[in-house]
């Protein structure tokens, strides 16, 4: 589990609203699309982020997790979790770990729910906390 200085240390990088895209995107730590894309996105141990006004025409999407505000049409795989913010439009499937499809949403796909254990270590966390970890993920696979 990534710890609040990890996160914090990751690079962050920014496509404008302003600028237009189309091709392979590869990254390894934040990216947050503002501007317009098209093409394939890898980047598995990536975070990506799709601004409100930004707009997505993807073959496909694979990064750790994906924060949708703007319009993605394409599919999408998170190992760790997607969020679609209200307002935005998704088309195509998403397979992850954990979603969240918020209020006012347009969404037209199918959800595959990947079964992920938590990565939680047994006999380094207190029984709270091992046992919170295990209610989330059994949240998860219902």
């Amino acid at each position: 589990m990534a710890g609040k200085n990890e996160v914090e240390k990751k690079n962050i990088t920014v496509f404008g609203e302003e600028t237009e895209f189309d091709g392979v995107l590869e990254f390894s730590d934040r990216l947050v699309i503002t501007g317009k894309f098209s093409g394939k996105i890898n980047a598995p141990e990536g975070d990506l982020e799709v601004a409100k006004n930004a707009v997505c025409k993807v073959d496909k999407i694979d990064a750790n997790s994906i924060i949708v505000s703007g319009e993605v049409s394409g599919d999408m795989n998170a190992a760790e979790r997607v969020e679609i913010c209200s307002g935005s439009k998704v088309s195509g499937n998403i397979t992850t770990a954990r979603i969240r499809i918020a209020n006012n949403v347009e969404f037209s796909g199918d959800v595959n729910m990947l079964d992920k254990e938590p990565e939680v270590d047994l006999f380094s966390v207190a029984s709270s906390e091992y046992k919170q970890a295990m209610i989330i993920h059994s949240d998860v696979i219902k």
